[in-house]
């Protein structure tokens, strides 16, 4: 059985190490799937079908970004009454995060599904790429509800202090992929829509498997499904909606952003394409600590023990920024070998290199908004956070990457983007010395749920 963590008690920085590293294994998975999608398409078929994967791609993590905002929600409210040892608040906000997230799931998927080729269209995809990009796009839309579902049941058990069990589930799935995209790709002959196929039956057997375990182990306190009481209703929508809104406004910044990409044709689209792949990977300690430190200050917040939540944030930024300049320093160095190992044609590979090592060394900024934001988030100040992010993306990081594109031309998106990672971690330290978010309550008294 995997360990369960109490972190109201103990030493935070032992348990942050050993509760953080399963989340960045998982995390890590899921960001090769991507880069395995990527590297059979680019190998296999060409730098055209990477370019329309990386467009397609904007696209899902935009409607995905609004299901992860909402399970960011759920940990902070399920986090919070394991660290109050609220058993019937859980199982309760359990079912409500059920029953909005499976609704939302279907909802979005056949909206996504029908106007697949207006959302490609208003991100300027070049014509020569929009059919397979399409038909790519519409088969995950097809198959979303299996990727939000294991996500969740993950989330649910994190919440609980367990990191280690998520991991299995991302594992299955991105075995599979690995197995299955060149069988569907050039086995079956189906080409980009082959990597399409493999992707949504690999994450449904993970989806499946995430079920079965849930239920045969009993860690996740799930009930059938059914309506929700108000309360746990309007707790679940009061933080899940806005939560799922501030991950939207990120998505479409960085689909905005795109758009910017996409003017310099298909050679910059691929290149930027694959060179994403390569800088989530320096952005997964600082994904990771967010989630760890949302869930970590979360219980003790429900404990009502704020120093230890202060001291989750200092060994949270300590932590972030030692680990993050020593991944940059790798990735700086093998800028050109990373990129190659995609594509092949030569002004891609340039253009990917010198943007990677243009903003490696900014990562670190950006660390410290999602440590800081982390722990924001778990008091359950999700529209102050949502607000930390409209300034983030949309007053700064795509105005200045426009800006600096005009003025230097390819060059120049890398610097927008980096200057805009320095501004916006000055606004998060702000926010979390000045701001009044340890002032908000979302945990209440039975006598007050029933009123």
């Amino acid at each position: 059985m995997a360990l369960s963590h109490d972190f109201t008690k103990g030493n935070l920085f032992k348990s942050m190490i050993f509760y953080s590293w399963p989340i960045f294994l998982s995390n890590l998975l899921q960001v090769s799937f991507q880069i395995i999608d990527s590297y059979w398409v680019g190998n296999l078929l060409g730098s055209r079908e990477v370019g329309a994967i990386s467009i397609s791609s904007t696209v899902i993590f935009a409607v995905l970004s609004f299901i992860i905002g909402i399970n960011g929600a759920a940990l902070t409210v399920l986090s919070q009454q394991k660290g109050a040892d609220d058993a019937e608040g859980l199982r309760k906000s359990v079912n409500a995060f059920v029953t909005l997230l499976g609704c939302l799931a279907i909802l979005l998927g056949m909206i996504g599904f029908f106007s697949s080729q207006w959302l490609l269209k208003l991100l300027g995809t070049p014509q020569s790429v929009m059919p397979m990009a399409e038909n790519y796009l519409q088969i995950n839309f097809a198959g979303i509800l299996f990727l939000f579902g294991y996500n969740f049941i993950s989330t649910i058990l994190r919440a609980m202090g367990d990191s280690k069990t998520p991991v299995q589930f991302v594992l299955i799935a991105v075995i599979l992929n690995a197995i299955l995209d060149p069988l569907f790709i050039s086995g079956f002959h189906l080409g980009l829509n082959g990597a399409a196929y493999a992707t949504i039956f690999s994450q449904g057997v993970a989806f499946l498997y995430g079920v079965y375990h849930s239920v045969k182990t009993g860690k996740v306190p799930f009930e059938v499904p059914h309506w929700p009481e108000s309360y746990y209703l309007k707790t679940v929508t009061a933080l899940g909606l806005p939560a799922g809104f501030q991950m939207l406004l990120i998505s479409g910044g960085v689909a905005a952003i795109m758009s910017v990409v996409a003017s310099f044709g298909e050679d910059v689209v691929a290149g930027f394409g694959v060179a994403q792949r390569m800088d989530s990977l320096i952005m997964l300690p600082a994904m990771t600590l967010g989630s760890a430190v949302n869930s970590m200050a979360g219980q003790n917040i429900g404990a009502n023990k704020w120093h230890r939540v202060s001291l989750v944030a200092r060994n949270g930024i300590y932590l972030i920024l030692s680990v993050t300049l020593l991944i940059s320093g790798i990735v700086f160095a093998g800028a050109t070998w990373f990129i190659s190992l995609f594509v092949k044609d030569t002004e891609t590979i340039e253009f990917g290199a010198q943007y990677l090592r243009s903003i490696a060394f900014f990562y670190p900024f950006l660390g410290i908004n999602f440590v800081l934001n982390g722990v924001v988030r778990a008091s359950g100040a999700m529209v102050q956070v949502l607000i930390l992010n409209l300034i983030s993306f949309w007053i700064l990081r795509y105005p200045l990457t426009y800006l600096f594109a005009e003025w230097l031309g390819e060059r120049g998106i890398a610097f927008g983007m980096s200057v805009s990672f320095i501004i916006s971690s000055v606004f998060a330290i702000l926010y979390y010395k000045l701001g009044k978010w340890k002032d908000i309550r979302i945990l209440k008294h039975e006598k007050e749920k029933d009123a």
